[in-house]
């Protein structure tokens, strides 16, 4: 018997709003670390490099995923010992049927046609022996030219996400999200099952379907992916062309159409899945005490029902609290009811409107070299916290506003000023005077940490020329 060649695709590219403040645009909640010791992605990419026998072969993943998060991804591929196949970089999202159509041609070069298991990045699975058992029964369904979804078997009548009906193994109906009393009734109905976003096909079955039903999409992908420029695992489609895909779900675009038109099945799913779209979600999978409150981190609940508090850089304490949702980081608290979570958007939204930092950025930010926290600022000054991984590199730079004083906690750092190039050791320090050229490096094996202190008048990030990158950027 043939062995099923199998391309894991993995969609990276959610913004994650509804679990802000700790998911940001700049760190969403995918790459957080929200249950376990790995973030939601790594658990993602781990379940399917595990999907390997019973006649399966399963090749590295392909991630598609925006821009801005590039580094982010490798990095915790990385961490897995996983190296991708590549990685479709969005210069703009249009939703999950043009980046599924991306992944699809990507899987198709070489004249393969493996078999694509899709998922979200953003879910979580309890018992991931069911998981697998599930998704290996998908794939022998698609390497027969069907197209197979994962329905994940309700345990409460949930209104937060789509469902899909299935009699004798197929898809008979998707429908929308629905009110409560009708939740109620596909609950109690027991043919209902909720649409976990995953689904298993040849990727030239998935094109197949999108030129039949959406060819304006496929065209337009196609249109994008011919002048495609790659960089290593990096492959980026024309940013003009890609910004003319019309934007459209994998469900609106494909799937709602096929019942009755093509082979489509459906899998039950009985593994502990959640997709923590939300607060609500978190405390549902997070360990709770005899009255129903979940914390993580330095927090403590008292005289509180069905209560969660999440604290990452200090003590946090309650009480006199039911059903309330309390998230603490550095530069930003939530206070909300359990009910109104999915709400969160909202607060989001009003935040990009007024163009508030807290929106895009954690106080802490990860770059591709490593990662810088700004502890203090002021009218002129501002104080951060910077590490630089072994070996890496900030760009070579100079700044029009502002001037630095950079003092070694640990590590070793080589420091380039003007035409000067200075190895400092822990404790020992150097000023950049405002205008003048310089880079970090660190050279050693161990994580370089400094204290920076700036001074001027203007701090901002975008007082930053850039003469040489390592990583690509402008």
């Amino acid at each position: 018997m043939n062995s099923i060649d199998v391309c894991p695709v993995i969609m990276a590219g959610g913004s994650g709003t509804r679990l802000w403040p700790l998911s940001r645009s700049g760190f969403p909640k995918q790459f957080l670390v929200l249950s376990g010791n790995t973030s939601l992605f790594q658990q993602a990419a781990s379940r399917l490099q595990g999907l390997g026998g019973d006649g399966i072969q399963v090749a590295s993943p392909v991630v598609v995923g925006n821009e801005e998060h590039r580094f982010l991804v490798l990095d915790q591929l990385r961490e897995l010992g996983v190296t991708p196949s590549a990685v479709l970089l969005e210069p703009v999202g249009r939703n999950t049927a043009p980046a599924v159509t991306l992944a699809a041609l990507q899987a198709l070069e070489g004249g393969r046609d493996p078999v694509l298991v899709v998922t979200p990045a953003d879910q979580t699975v309890t018992d991931e022996a069911a998981f697998t058992a599930a998704l290996r029964r998908a794939v022998h369904s698609a390497a027969t030219g069907a197209i197979a979804i994962l329905g994940v078997t309700p345990d409460r009548p949930e209104t937060g996400y789509g469902y899909i009906r299935a009699e004798a193994g197929r898809v008979a109906q998707f429908v929308e999200k629905p009110d409560l009393a009708t939740a109620e009734r596909y609950l109690a109905a027991g043919d209902y099952y909720w649409n976990a976003g995953m689904f298993v096909l040849r990727a030239s079955a998935w094109m197949a379907a999108l030129e039949r039903f959406r060819p304006d999409i496929a065209a337009a992908c196609r249109a994008a992916w011919a002048p495609r420029k790659t960089d290593a695992e990096f492959v980026r489609p024309g940013k003009a062309e890609f910004a003319a895909v019309p934007a459209e779900s994998v469900d609106y675009a494909v799937m709602e159409a096929c019942p009755g038109v093509l082979d489509i099945r459906m899998e039950p799913l009985a593994a502990g899945w959640n997709d923590l779209g939300a607060w609500e979600a978190v405390w549902q999978v997070t360990p709770k005490d005899k009255h129903g409150n979940a914390t993580v981190g330095d927090a403590i609940v008292s005289d509180s029902r069905n209560t969660f508090v999440h604290a990452t850089s200090r003590l946090v304490s309650a009480v006199g609290l039911q059903d309330v949702v309390v998230v603490e980081t550095p530069d930003a608290v939530l206070v909300a009811s359990r009910e109104k979570s999915q709400d969160v958007k909202n607060i989001v939204a009003q935040l990009g409107r007024e163009q508030r930092g807290e929106q895009a950025l954690h106080r802490k930010v990860h770059r591709p070299w490593g990662w810088y926290d700004s502890i203090d600022h002021g009218p002129r000054h501002q104080v951060k916290r910077i590490m630089v991984k072994p070996g890496a590199s900030l760009s070579l730079q100079m700044h029009h506003h502002r001037a630095e004083h950079w003092i070694v906690v640990t590590g070793t750092a080589e420091v380039t000023v003007g035409n000067k190039v200075l190895l400092l050791a822990e404790n020992q320090s150097t000023y950049i005077p405002l205008g003048e050229t310089h880079r970090l490096r660190n050279p050693g094996k161990v994580p370089l940490e400094i204290i920076e202190v700036q001074s001027g008048s203007y701090l901002g990030e975008d007082d930053i020329v850039r003469f040489e990158d390592t990583y690509g950027r402008k």
